[in-house]
Order: structure tokens, then sequence, then C-alpha cells
């Protein structure tokens, strides 16, 4: 019996598409891609989950199992892999329905101006005594949050008729209503403060970014952490614009490195947005002070250490 036209195309697709499936499995282990793919998935929805682009992982374990790579190779690899995470996460938020998009868009801009800065000055910058500063504030920060999140904070007391402040109201895909109002004047600061140190820092910002946008802003969490991963995907993409136009992604090694993180990132991102519906807010802060905390002391000990 002979077969159809069709038949033969759906029996070659189906050939074709296991060859490449075979094909892709042999290049990750003849490349030793394993272990890069599992951390970018890991990067990816942990990152995503707490709102944060991941870079805070992947610069511990880029300067663990990397020794060789330069800071600046180092900041450009996390940069690309927090943007690679973050538009794979706003892909997954924007189905939820909880990105607020005008304040999303108004922060992502400000973060600009900062973000460019940051990559043009942090081969100039001495670093050290910044990072020791920063190191603190981090820890602190994540102290505070620890605390703060024994308060209910998935409610917001609307502020209206006060100057700077906006008023919002969402409505997310399953029909649950957010309501709440921020000062826009102190969002902005945030913003540019986020921007700037991103890039100097190598992480994606968001580790900072939803803290301030829950405790000082008033954002309900789930917001928040939609939000940040919006206004992460602007920020980390124009960072590694100018970084490409630096010259830092000329190595054929950092390219490589960057897709393979990429291969884990994109799933791994869908994933935490899936499982950020199922986790209660207090949760979601509590995982981000403990981020915090280890971020902090991650910048202290190299302070110390990297000369």
């Amino acid at each position: 019996m002979a077969c159809s036209p069709t038949g033969l195309l759906r029996t070659g697709f189906l050939y074709l598409t296991g060859i490449l499936i075979l094909s892709f499995f042999n290049f990750l282990l003849l490349e030793n891609a394993v272990l890069p793919a599992l951390a970018g998935f890991v990067i990816g929805a942990f990152g995503t989950l707490i709102g944060a682009g991941g870079g805070f992982i992947l610069v511990p374990l880029l300067l663990i199992f990397y020794p060789e790579l330069s800071p600046e190779i180092v900041t450009a690899i996390s940069m690309a892999v927090v943007s690679v995470n973050a538009v794979s996460g706003t892909v997954a938020y924007a189905k939820s329905g909880r990105i607020d998009y005008k304040a999303g868009t108004t922060f992502a801009l400000y973060t600009i101006p900062g973000s460019v800065l940051g990559v043009l000055v942090v081969q100039y910058i001495p670093l050290q005594l910044f990072n020791i500063i920063f190191g603190i504030l981090l820890i602190v920060l994540s102290v505070y949050l620890f605390l703060r999140n024994k308060k209910d904070t998935s409610c917001n007391r609307i502020t209206v008729n006060r100057p700077g402040y906006r008023q919002r109201r969402l409505t997310d895909a399953k029909g649950q209503v957010f309501e709440y109002a921020y000062n826009c004047v102190y969002g902005n600061m945030v913003s540019v403060a986020v921007g700037f140190i991103s890039p100097v820092l190598g992480i994606g910002g968001g580790i900072i970014h939803v803290p301030a946008m829950v405790n000082w802003l008033k954002f309900p969490v789930h917001i928040a952490t939609a939000t940040s991963h919006f206004i992460l995907a602007v920020m980390a993409t124009v960072s590694v614009a100018v970084h490409a136009l630096q010259g830092s992604y000329s190595s054929e090694a950092t390219v490589k490195m960057i897709l393979l993180l990429a291969l884990g990132i994109i799933p791994g991102a869908q994933v935490g947005a899936y499982f950020s519906h199922k986790i209660k807010s207090h949760a979601i802060l509590r995982l981000l002070s403990v981020c915090l905390l280890i971020v902090g002391m991650r910048i202290l000990y190299n302070s110390f250490t990297v000369h």
C-alpha cells in the first residue's frame, strides 16, 4: 500500500526531529554542557520565582568554576543571562496579567541612564569600598525584610489625593483584583539606582527592586515580582547592548557559555513563573531575604579576598 505525500512528510519530519534531539543531547555530553544547562534551569526558575534575574546566583558560580575570566567578562555574561531570563519570565508573567505595564515602563526608562553609566564606568571604579558598603546594605535589607515579613504585606492602604502618588487597579488572569498606590518620585529614584548598581555588580537588580517595590512603594508582592521582571527585561537588554558595543562578547567561548546557560534558563523561567502563583507572598519574601543575605555576604567576602 502506497503512502500518501502527507504521511511521508509526517514520517520525515518525525525522523528529522528525532535526529535533532539526539544530536542536541550528544552535543551537551560532548561539550560538557550539561552542568551549564542545568545551572541555567535553576537560575531561571528561582530567579523568576522571586522576581530577580538570577545574576546573584550566576556570578559566584562563574567566579568559582571559571576563575580565569576577567570581572568585565563575568559581568557581561551575567547581564546576558539576566536578559534572557527576564525576557522569558516576562512572557510567562504576561499570561498571568500581573505585570503593571504603566509603572514598569516608567521605572524601566529610569533604569536606562544608570544602566549605561554602570557599564561604562565599571572598569574604572575602585570597587572594594563600594562593595563593602553595598554588601552591608544588602545584609541590613535582608534582616529588615525578614522582620517586616511578619506583618501582612499582601494588601496596601490606597493613598489618594497626595502629591506624587499614583493609584492603580489590576485584575489578573484568574480574576484577582489588586488595588494599590505608589510614590512615583521614590520609584523613579530607586530605578535609577538599580540601573547603575546592576551592571556594576553583575546582578539583575530585581533582588533590590522587589523589596523596594513591596516595602517602600507598597506594591503587592505578586505584582512586584512580575513587574520587576518586565523592568529587568528592558534594563538588562540595554546593558547587553552596551557590552556588545564595547566588544565584551567578541570571544567565541563567551558566546558559547551564554548559549548553554540560555538552554536551561528559558524553560526554567517558565517553571518559576508557573509556581509563583502557587506560593504565598510571605514565602516569596522569605526567599528574597535569604537571597539578599547570601549576596551581601558574597560581596563582602569578595571585597576582602579579591584584589
